[in-house]
C-alpha cells in the first residue's frame, strides 16, 4: 500500500507499531507516576523515564543525561530558555537569530521585546536562508550579543544550518538550537550548542505532548515552571539539582513511554539519500512550479516546498488530497519570518515533508501526481 502522507513536519505518520502497544500496556497495567514513591510500579515508570532520557542524551552525544529535561514540546522548551535567561533582567539584551525561525522562537522573542527585555537582529544569510558564516563572523566582531538562535533544519524549505561552524564562530556567545525538524533524521552534537530544544512527535516517531531541552549550564537558567517534584518536599523552593529543577509537576509518562518505544524501534529508511535528491530534481524540472529548498545539495534536509505559477498553494494542496489522497500542508507553516526571507509570505507554499517510512515508489507517486495537477 502506498504511503501518501507527506506532512511529517507537522507530526510523523505512521508511528512504529510498538509505540501504541507500549502505551496501551502502560495504561492498562501500570500508569504509575514518576519519582513519587518507592513501590514496584513507580520504580518501573521511573526507570522507563530515565532510559528514555539516556537515549535522548545518547542521540545528541551528551555525556550528562541529567542535563536533558522533558517538557510538553519544543515550544515549552524554547520558552523555558528565553524567559529563563531574559525575563528577570533589568537591561536590554541583544539577540541574533537565523532568518528561518519558527513562531516557537519569534513569539516569545516578540513578547520579551514588548517588555523591553530584548532586541533582536537577523543573521547574514544567502537567499535560501542558509547562514553566511563568513559575514556572521564580522557581525559578531562588531556587536556584543547575549544569545544566538537558529533552527537546525527549516520547517519551510529544509535548509540545514552549519551548527558546528556557527558555534565555533560564536565562541563564548551562547547558542540555542531548535532541533524540532532534525532530531531523529540528522545527526547533532550537544557540544555544538549551549541549549537544544526538541520534540518527540516528528522525526523521533513518538506521540504528541512530549519534548524537551538540553542545557549545558542549567544553573544559568531560571525555571519557567515551579511546583512539586517529589523531591525536597519540605521546602517551598524548587530543588537546585537536575533534572528536578526543570521538571515541576507530573510528567507525561504516557508520552515518554511512547517516545522510548519509538526510539527503541530504530526505524530504517525505506528510501536512499540519492532517491530523495532525485525527487527534488524531478520537482525542479516541472516548468510551472518553483521549488524552495537549499541551494547546496549538502544542506538539503528531507523537506522542501513549492508554488505553482497559477494555482494557489491552498488549492494545490486541496487537489492533491482530493484527486490522489496525498496529505500535504499549505500556507505559512507558523514561520512567517522564513517566508519573508524566501519571498513567499503572500500565499505561502505547499510543503513536502518525507519520512523514513516512504519508499521510492511512494516518492514517484508524489511526483507523478504533482505533475498531473501542475500540467492541467
Amino acid at each position: 500500500m502506498l504511503n501518501t502522507y507527506f506532512d511529517n513536519a507537522s507530526t510523523s505518520y505512521p508511528k512504529p507499531q510498538q509505540v501504541a502497544l507500549d502505551i496501551a500496556d502502560y495504561l492498562n497495567n501500570n500508569s504509575s507516576t514518576y519519582g513519587r514513591g518507592a513501590y514496584g510500579s513507580i520504580r518501573a515508570t521511573t526507570s522507563m523515564v530515565e532510559r528514555c532520557r539516556d537515549m535522548i542524551a545518547k542521540k545528541i552525544s551528551c555525556d550528562s543525561p541529567e542535563k536533558v529535561f522533558f517538557t510538553q514540546n519544543a515550544t515549552t522548551a524554547i520558552n523555558t530558555i528565553l524567559k529563563g535567561l531574559f525575563l528577570t533582567r533589568n537591561d536590554v539584551s541583544r539577540i541574533l537569530i537565523s532568518p528561518m525561525e519558527h513562531n516557537a522562537v519569534m513569539r516569545p522573542l516578540e513578547y520579551l521585546r514588548s517588555l523591553g527585555k530584548v532586541e533582536y537582529d537577523i543573521m547574514p544569510h544567502y537567499p535560501d536562508g542558509l547562514i553566511d558564516v563568513d559575514k556572521l563572523l564580522i557581525t559578531l566582531e562588531d556587536i556584543n550579543y547575549s544569545l544566538l538562535i537558529t533552527n537546525h533544519q527549516s520547517n519551510v524549505n529544509g535548509v540545514v544550518q552549519p551548527i558546528a561552524d556557527i558555534k565555533k564562530i560564536a565562541a563564548d556567545t551562547p547558542l540555542l538550537v531548535d532541533a524540532t525538524q532534525s532530531l531523529g533524521s540528522i545527526d547533532i552534537d550537544a557540544g555544538d550548542c549551549d541549549f537544544l530544544a526538541f520534540t518527540g512527535h516528528k522525526y523521533l516517531f513518538g506521540p504528541t505532548g512530549v519534548g524537551g531541552l538540553y542545557i549545558s549550564a542549567p544553573e544559568l537558567i531560571t525555571p519557567l515552571v515551579h511546583g512539586g517534584t517529589g523531591s525536597n518536599s519540605e521546602s517551598y523552593e524548587m530543588p537546585d539539582f537536575y533534572p528536578d529543577m526543570f521538571e515541576a509537576g507530573t510528567p507525561n509518562t504516557t508520552g515518554i513511554t511512547g517516545l522510548l518505544a519509538a526510539m527503541e524501534a530504530n526505524v530504517e529508511s525505506r528510501h536512499t539519500r540519492e532517491e530523495f535528491l532525485e525527487v527534488i530534481n524531478k520537482f525542479i524540472n516541472i516548468e510551472s512550479i518553483t521549488v524552495y529548498c537549499a541551494k547546496d545539495v549538502d544542506n538539503r534536509g528531507e523537506l522542501f516546498s513549492f508554488r505553482h505559477k497559477n494555482i494557489s498553494s491552498a488549492e494545490f494542496t486541496h487537489r492533491l488530497y482530493q484527486q490522489f489522497g496525498i496529505c500535504t500542508r499549505s500556507g505559512l507553516h507558523c514561520a512567517p519570518l522564513a517566508h519573508r526571507t524566501l519571498g513567499t509570505i503572500k500565499g505561502g507554499t505547499v510543503r513536502i515533508a518525507l519520512s523514513k517510512y516512504h519508499s521510492f515508489e511512494d516518492l514517484n507517486y508524489l511526483v507523478s501526481s504533482v505533475e498531473k495537477i501542475a500540467n492541467e
